[in-house]
């Protein structure tokens, strides 16, 4: 089945998501939050899918009242298959069936490789992998069967560069890479398409966190002189990454799939 050509739309028509169901995974915060309140504003009904349940709830009245958009907020663990199988179920309900999934929810602590301890590896392997995976696959089935959809995941520019003290976080990002080319190629004859975004680092409360958590030798000056010389002059906040996000979930990125798209101040050309 050929995906359509939307030669024939508007910019506007391009860009609306009016009529189309959109969930986000981890956005109570950050680029999940800022990700869900650009796709509403786009006219999706959105889903705010967020392992801290009343946060949730709470970002989702604000995105409605911002937008004027209908929104839902729902607790959900990304690792555990019950709670990912019924957000799926649930937002599927909201219409006839999820138009678009955001892979956002992740966690990247600092930690130097040889302290890393077993708990802290799959801890980070089964947010940032094992949860992608499990919503790709729920997600994946339904929108295979309706024969559209669109899957966007954030991955990181750590899948394509390297540092001292995120060894776990980095093995993670790099599966995301490898796990958006490998859905691509398999949904992609039923008309879904799969695309990955690839922030650097970015202005959200998650960096504050990382920053204060910081403890491998020389991570804290790497970071900051690494911001300092990124050629477009500044890190990304963000809404940087959600506007690509939003361009990747509408019909502009119509004959895209299995891409990874950089959102990096230019940063991956150094």
């Amino acid at each position: 089945m050929a995906i359509a050509d939307v030669s024939g739309k508007s910019i506007t028509e391009l860009l609306s998501l009016r009529g189309r169901i959109a969930v986000v995974t981890g956005a109570a915060r950050g680029i999940g939050r800022a990700s869900a309140a650009r796709l509403a504003e786009a006219g999706a009904t959105v889903v705010v899918a967020d392992v801290d349940g009343d946060l949730a709830d709470r970002v989702a009245t604000e995105i409605a009242e911002q937008h004027g958009a209908e929104t839902r907020g729902r607790r959900a663990d990304v690792r555990d298959v019950d709670d990912v199988e019924a957000l799926v179920a649930s937002a599927s309900d909201l219409g006839d069936g999820i138009d678009i999934f955001v892979n956002n929810a992740g966690i990247y602590p600092s930690t130097a490789f040889l302290d890393i301890s077993h708990e802290e590896w799959d801890r980070v392997l089964d947010t940032n992998v094992r949860g992608m995976f499990l919503c790709s696959q729920a997600v994946g089935r339904r929108m295979v069967a309706r024969g559209t959809g669109v899957i966007v995941n954030v991955a990181s520019t750590a899948a394509v560069k390297t540092g001292a003290g995120v060894a776990h976080y980095i093995t993670s990002k790099h599966a995301v890479v490898g796990l958006t080319r490998a859905t691509a190629v398999e949904f992609g004859p039923a008309g879904v398409r799969v695309l990955a975004v690839a922030p650097s680092m970015t202005q959200t409360e998650g960096r504050d966190a990382f920053m204060a958590s910081v403890t491998a030798p020389g991570m804290e000056e790497f970071v900051k002189e690494m911001e300092g010389r990124t050629p477009l002059g500044r890190i990304g906040v963000a809404d940087d990454v959600a506007r690509v996000v939003l361009f990747c979930a509408s019909d502009m990125s119509m004959l895209m799939t299995g891409s990874t798209l950089m959102v990096d101040s230019g940063e991956g050309i150094l």
